[in-house]
């Protein structure tokens, strides 16, 4: 797998600085845009601007899977960047990748670099560090899904706006009531996989797969065609049926036309805010993802989505020094504190959590703690630790079409997921049998 994967290399290329530049270069790698976008460019102008020693390049390569294909065929050429920022789902994918990249508690260490690794909050360095609790990768852009309102939408449609949607039987209700009211998109979803089949089951403390959702080993399997999930998506296919949920897409779609004004109720990650918040000419609050109280009397805890920043192998120990820098750069108290308020993504320390607190955002902002508080308000189980599967973003692509065909009325959602579940157990197998 290791060879297939990076393609077979003799002698990892190191890239070395101009000889003529005063300071050595870092090229950081990612999938950002717009306000995202911008944001990162402020970070990395901030950075450069507070040392002379090292400038960081960024480089934008598209969205998320593309990136990591991106860092794929470089490393291939000899020619990968320094950091390259890869998404939540390629978390197995890169662990497996020795020789390859250079984990992030070495770095730190050879660096010199200020580091704690306790700083970070648990929910978030679990998903990248090993069973030794060594950290591989940075957390860099965490979040967790929640449901957005329209507040505006809810009036026009004869509903009140602060009603009650904290689990989905009331969620159904008020469904039928904004259908019933005119309005034309009750319900819109983005990253429908990740909503509502991932954190849907570790929301529920249902696995989503064996051996502890992949993180106790490569065998696993898939076990998201249980009652539970089921239940949740012949639901949902009902409301596509009548009209009360509308699909836009896999990805973020449906936050074009939720930022429109055009739907009323978001399932979206909790880093909508920056969009939300910038754009949105109407009233919109932020609430809990709902939960099924039929299934349980109160929710575990969601998971994490967003990327983190790996590092390279190949490079001199003076790039390293410097991706070292700017790795504590980024995780430093004012830096998070701010990141965290201007985008919802997650705080990744608690300091920055607290930083956020005392200065009063959430009180002037209301709700934008709740990714927080439903992220870490219970200790996480098995099933709700995250997942860590080989081959997950091909996965997701067989879990994107068989919930199409449950939105568009060609397979119920016991046959989709049982389907699903065959096709992706398939790629699990490949990857175990690529990587013993």
């Amino acid at each position: 797998m290791k060879k297939r994967f990076f393609g077979a290399l003799a002698v990892a290329t190191a890239l070395s600085p101009v000889a003529a530049m005063a300071q050595t270069e870092v090229q950081f790698w990612h999938a950002f845009t717009g306000r995202l976008g911008d944001l990162v460019k402020a970070q990395v102008e901030e950075f450069n601007a507070s040392q002379d020693e090292f400038v960081v390049v960024e480089s934008h390569k598209g969205n998320y899977s593309e990136t990591l294909n991106a860092g794929i065929a470089a490393f291939r050429a000899g020619e990968q960047p320094h950091i390259l920022m890869v998404f939540e789902v390629g978390t197995a994918t890169m662990m497996s990748a020795e020789g390859a990249i250079k984990p992030v508690y070495e770095v730190m260490a050879e660096s010199g670099a200020s580091f704690d690794p306790d700083a970070y909050i648990g929910a978030v360095k679990g998903y990248y560090t090993t069973t030794d609790g060594d950290m591989l990768s940075l957390p860099f852009n965490s979040s967790t899904p929640v449901l957005w309102v329209n507040r505006d939408a809810m009036e026009a449609a004869g509903v009140d706006p602060d009603t009650d949607l904290s689990t989905w039987e009331k969620v159904g209700e008020v469904l039928d009531q904004l259908k019933a009211g005119g309005e034309e998109c009750p319900l819109v979803t983005a990253w429908q996989s990740w909503v509502h089949l991932e954190n849907m089951s570790a929301y529920h403390d249902v696995p989503f797969a064996s051996k502890d959702n992949g993180f106790a080993g490569l065998d696993t399997e898939l076990m998201l065609n249980g009652p539970v999930q089921v239940a949740h998506l012949s639901a949902m296919g009902d409301w596509a049926k009548d009209g009360k949920f509308i699909y836009t897409g896999r990805r973020n779609e449906g936050g074009a036309n939720f930022r429109a004004g055009e739907c009323a109720l978001f399932t979206e990650s909790s880093a909508g805010y920056a969009g939300i918040s910038s754009e949105a000419e109407f009233d919109f609050d932020v609430r809990p993802l709902p939960y099924w109280e039929g299934v349980t009397a109160e929710p575990q805890n969601t998971i994490i989505g967003g990327a983190s920043l790996w590092v390279m192998e190949g490079h001199d120990p003076e790039a390293y020094k410097g991706v070292g820098e700017f790795l504590s750069f980024l995780s430093s108290s004012d830096v998070q504190a701010n990141w965290h308020q201007n985008t919802g993504y997650l705080p990744i320390t608690a300091e920055a959590g607290d930083a956020t607190r005392a200065a009063g955002f959430y009180e002037d902002n209301p709700g934008t703690d709740i990714a927080v508080i439903q992220m870490t308000a219970k200790e996480p189980t098995a099933n709700s630790k995250g997942l860590r599967l080989g081959s997950f973003d091909q996965i997701r692509g067989i879990i994107d079409e068989e919930l199409e065909a449950i939105w568009s009325g060609d397979k119920t959602a016991q046959e989709a997921m049982d389907s699903a579940k065959e096709r992706g157990d398939a790629l699990l197998r490949r990857f175990e049998s690529a990587n013993q």
